[in-house]
């Protein structure tokens, strides 16, 4: 997982000169919804100033649901218009299915990733980790690297 997100934010950061190029540039934007995959989730962004989003995230995988809440701080990349890199913290509650001992649990969440905003279209796509640490369930306890994945959403 790890190499394969490595590659992808390679190729995206060798990519960016040429969609800057393609007159595919980008312009901000304030708030956008869609959906995230690995594992499933709805996902919804929205800037609270210049450079710091919210997003939130409801995602569905086979253990269960889980809610999370994360604090972005966007920063441009240099000659790739439209193209911003983000970090930030997070937090979330997850529910698990029976048969994974069942019940909740809370855990704090970190993400990196790259997003991307085509001009003229109301269209974002972003590719990010999310690496967490989880508390009060025994199947998920502990550190989980797996959290991530690559989003498209409607921008509003």
């Amino acid at each position: 997982m790890k190499k394969l997100f490595i590659a992808l934010m390679a190729l995206m950061l060798f990519s960016a000169d040429s969609f800057a190029q393609s007159n595919v540039g980008s312009t901000d934007y304030k708030m956008s919804l869609g959906v995230k995959v690995y594992p499933g989730s709805v996902t919804f962004k929205y800037f609270i100033k210049e450079k710091a989003a919210l997003e939130g995230l409801l995602y569905f995988h086979s253990h269960g649901s889980r809610i999370t809440g994360l604090y972005e701080f966007h920063y441009d990349i240099k000659n790739a218009p439209g193209l911003k890199w983000y970090v930030g913290p997070g937090a979330h509650i997850g529910f698990y299915s029976s048969k994974y001992g069942g019940g909740g649990a809370f855990g704090v969440d970190g993400v990196i990733g790259l997003d991307y905003k085509i001009q003229n279209a109301p269209l974002n796509f972003s590719l990010d980790w999310q690496p967490s640490f989880e508390f009060g369930n025994r199947y998920g306890n502990g550190f989980s690297g797996d959290w991530g994945g690559i989003s498209i959403r409607y921008v509003f």
